[in-house]
């Protein structure tokens, strides 16, 4: 237990320095500071000396982290940091919900649930480590935890998770169709003139095929049939007449 309250200070500290150096060096989140929550909260012209504010106060909190001796004081300063982003998020997503909460990096996705997965995260890691002493952390917990932050921060999600969707629609290809064969108009005729279907039917043809189309594997034959249109299904693999289908349709007036 003391190894893992021991860890907690070094990935709050890792997030901590992300936010602080993203809200203090890039041009493009200071860009669209006014166009996020914090603009809501703070008004449009108090948007970027806020985002600067708060950026300074996470690159404190990790400094004290990281800085040794460990105390209880830090631990209890970085749980309510991570408190008061919670409560950000909240606001964020009730009050502008379809505005970025501008914490991590610029992006213009709202507070979803990964942001509450995260900050939830980050607040119990906070809280552990109050109790941190002067102990080893576990580097494997570290690490781990790090990644799962990661995974969960949408500010990364052009870098490797949209790749990521990228690759697996190559891989799979959902939207290739199996190869139609190529089979000539005239043997699926014949096919369809040897049919149940067709002889049910052909009392009622008054013309003769009026259009056709492959689609999923069946060849489609329309016919005129009265005061309706026969839709014949022949399927374009097989040679079994039985297989052949026909649908009456009624003429729209």
């Amino acid at each position: 237990m003391h190894g893992i309250a021991a860890s907690q200070p070094y990935v709050i500290a890792f997030f901590l320095l992300w936010a602080g150096l993203m809200k203090l060096l890039s041009r493009r989140m200071r860009a669209q500071a006014g166009q996020s929550a914090l603009a809501r909260l703070t008004g449009p012209a108090r948007a970027v000396p806020a985002l600067r504010l708060v950026g300074l106060a996470e690159l404190a909190v990790a400094a004290a982290l990281l800085a040794p001796p460990a105390h209880p004081l830090e631990g209890t300063a970085a749980a309510l940091l991570a408190a008061g982003f919670l409560v950000y998020l909240t606001y964020a997503h009730v009050a502008a919900p379809t505005s970025s909460c501008g914490c991590l990096g610029a992006h213009s996705r709202p507070a979803d649930r990964r942001a509450f997965a995260r900050a939830g995260i980050l607040l119990t890691a906070g809280v552990a480590a109050v109790g941190a002493g002067p102990y080893p952390p576990v580097v494997p917990l570290v690490v781990a935890e790090v990644v799962l932050l990661l995974a969960l921060s949408a500010e990364l999600d052009r870098h490797w998770l949209v790749p990521l969707r990228s690759l697996l629609v190559r891989l799979r290809r959902p939207l290739d169709l199996p190869p139609t064969p190529d089979v000539p108009l005239e043997a699926s005729l014949l096919l369809l003139r040897r049919s149940p279907a067709y002889c049910a039917a052909s009392a009622q043809l008054t013309s003769d095929v009026r259009e056709t189309w492959d689609d999923d594997g069946l060849r489609f034959v329309v016919y005129g049939a009265r005061d309706r249109t026969a839709v014949f299904a022949v399927p374009l693999s097989g040679d079994d007449p039985e297989a052949v289908r026909v649908a009456l349709v009624a003429l729209l007036d």
